[in-house]
């Protein structure tokens, strides 16, 4: 577990949940003790475990990937709180979303603003939360590059969303990403800068790294 905290929202980051590393977030306005959660993924109780006296306003899914999901049914079923999905992953869902986390779509948690950024490639539905300057990037990005995408179309599309949405925030946000290592939007930057200052063959897609693709 890792605690991150500046002053205006805490942040609880519970690593390494499941064989596949998956991150889960529990967000909090410290002034409210009101909490959102960020992903279920499997180990379910790695992530209940970190919460105390929270309320938990809601339960947020970054996308529909089967570790992202594979704790749905534990922690929903301990929390009740309203689940949220962008409605284009929604189909996926073991049972329908009570939010619909369309594209600026702001959820309050005490004295705290998420806004939702929808940032399609790594599925179609796949979105980001931002919370001041802290960003939930899910499977979009990671500090080596941009998640997994499973065709040139959908690279492209990862591209646009990370080139829009991602790029346009401030180099000193934290970017917390669904697997592995914290890193900054700044950092991002200068990685994705080098990236497009080569070419690249049109079939593009898969894993790739910014600076070694």
């Amino acid at each position: 577990m890792a605690l991150h905290y500046d002053g205006e929202v805490k942040i609880t980051k519970v690593a390494n949940m499941s064989p596949m590393g998956n991150n889960g977030y529990l967000v909090t306005c410290p002034e409210t003790n009101e909490a959102v959660l960020i992903d279920t993924p499997g180990e379910p109780e790695k992530l209940l475990g970190v919460i105390g006296d929270e309320k938990i306003q809601a339960i947020l899914i970054t996308h529909n990937h089967r570790d992202h999901l594979a704790g749905f049914d534990e922690i929903t079923g301990k929390v009740n709180a309203p689940v949220g999905i962008a409605p284009a992953d929604a189909h996926a869902l073991p049972k329908a979303p009570d939010l619909d986390l369309t594209d600026g779509r702001i959820i309050k948690f005490g004295n705290q603003e998420l806004e939702v950024l929808n940032t399609p490639g790594h599925t179609d539905g796949a979105s980001c939360f931002r919370v001041g300057k802290h960003l939930f990037s899910g499977d979009t990005l990671f500090p080596g590059g941009p998640g997994k995408s499973r065709s040139p179309e959908a690279f492209a599309q990862l591209l646009n969303s990370v080139s829009t949405k991602l790029m346009a925030l401030s180099d000193d946000t934290a970017v917390y990403p669904g697997h592995g290592d914290d890193t900054t939007i700044g950092e991002a930057r200068r990685r994705y800068t080098d990236f497009q200052s080569r070419s690249h063959p049109a079939n593009l897609c898969g894993d790739v790294d910014w600076l070694k693709s």
